[in-house]
């Protein structure tokens, strides 16, 4: 359980595979990836309440969806996309993003399966376990194909 920003950071790797941040959020590669290009989109101040986000930070959640939509879309083609609020172990202001797919993709090299479609998503699956470098290259690959048009 994450109990301050600091840990939070550390426990998804933050600062490592941050993909892109806007004045409230942060989205970045989530370290266990179930299907291609799961995410983590987080509050950038600590915040244990999704109602005491700062002012501003909704209308700034809207522009970052939108880029996080666009660019999962533009790079592997998601069938559909959920956007997961669970803050059960770790209570600061967070949503798993996960893209779903109905069919395999091709991602350096490897097969990537949705193995729990079409139903919820297989947090526990991790389809990067044992292929570390696999994360950064998925951060680095977002990061430079990310669609900030309308953001």
């Amino acid at each position: 359980m994450t109990n301050s920003l600091a840990e939070f950071d550390t426990h998804f790797r933050i600062p490592e595979l941050q993909v892109h941040q806007t004045d409230f959020w942060r989205w970045s590669v989530r370290p266990q990836q179930p299907t291609l290009g799961a995410g983590i989109l987080s509050l950038r101040n600590y915040q244990t309440r999704l109602s005491a986000m700062p002012e501003g930070a909704g209308a700034d959640y809207q522009r970052m969806v939108r880029v996080i939509e666009q660019t999962l879309k533009q790079c592997f083609g998601y069938d559909k996309i959920n956007h997961l609020m669970l803050m059960m172990v770790d209570s600061h202001v967070h949503y798993h993003v996960i893209p779903r797919y109905g069919g395999p993709r091709i991602f350096e090299g490897h097969t990537w399966q949705d193995g729990s479609w079409p139903t919820a998503p297989d947090l526990g699956a991790d389809q990067a376990a044992g292929r570390p470098e696999i994360l950064l290259q998925l951060s680095d690959h977002l990061r430079e194909n990310r669609v900030l048009d309308g953001a």
